[in-house]
């Protein structure tokens, strides 16, 4: 396996999970506004499995999310990152921000930069997002990014009765856009 990317931005810092970030990884999945729409809050033991197993993906796939570290502070503050388990409806760039770091453009910051590493390394044609019809904030993310909605889909078990929206674009869309040129 090639060594482990790390992107930095004005004001971010991308990497793979480190173990001093399950302090920070636990409270996020802890908290109720910001699990709602990530398959719910999960008790520390569960966002242990949770955390080692994005780790392990990373590891044997280099598809996982990212840590994103803000770089004036050093907090972590979410995941970002190309997510594609079996059974998922399509390669994925996901999102997750915790809440007091919510409303600075983020999340947007993040998956652009990840997504630009999914087509250039991982050789991904199309990227996708799924996102539960009722959250508007990652729906404008989206937006920001380019992506346009699909239509409905569905995850595979234990989430096949969530409701879900395919969000996405084609590598040549997203090359396309003006912020590529």
């Amino acid at each position: 396996m090639s060594s482990q990317p790390q992107f930095v931005t004005s004001r971010l810092i991308l990497r793979p999970l480190e173990l001093g970030d399950f302090e920070d990884w636990a409270a996020f999945m802890a908290d109720e506004e910001v699990a709602r729409y990530l398959g719910g809050t999960q008790v520390r033991e569960v966002a242990w499995r949770g955390f080692l197993c994005m780790a392990g993906a990373w590891h044997l796939t280099r598809t996982a999310m990212f840590s994103v570290i803000e770089r004036q502070s050093g907090e972590w503050i979410g995941r970002v990152g190309p997510w594609h388990p079996e059974g998922w409806p399509g390669t994925e760039v996901g999102w997750g921000i915790a809440r007091e770091f919510w409303g600075r453009g983020y999340a947007t910051e993040a998956a652009t930069v990840t997504i630009d590493w999914a087509f250039r390394e991982l050789g991904w044609t199309d990227v996708i997002h799924c996102i539960a019809p009722e959250n508007h904030r990652s729906q404008q993310v989206a937006r920001r990014l380019g992506s346009r909605l699909r239509g409905s889909g569905h995850c595979p078990p234990p989430y096949e009765s969530t409701a879900i929206e395919i969000w996405g674009q084609t590598r040549e869309e997203w090359l396309a856009r003006p912020q590529a040129r």
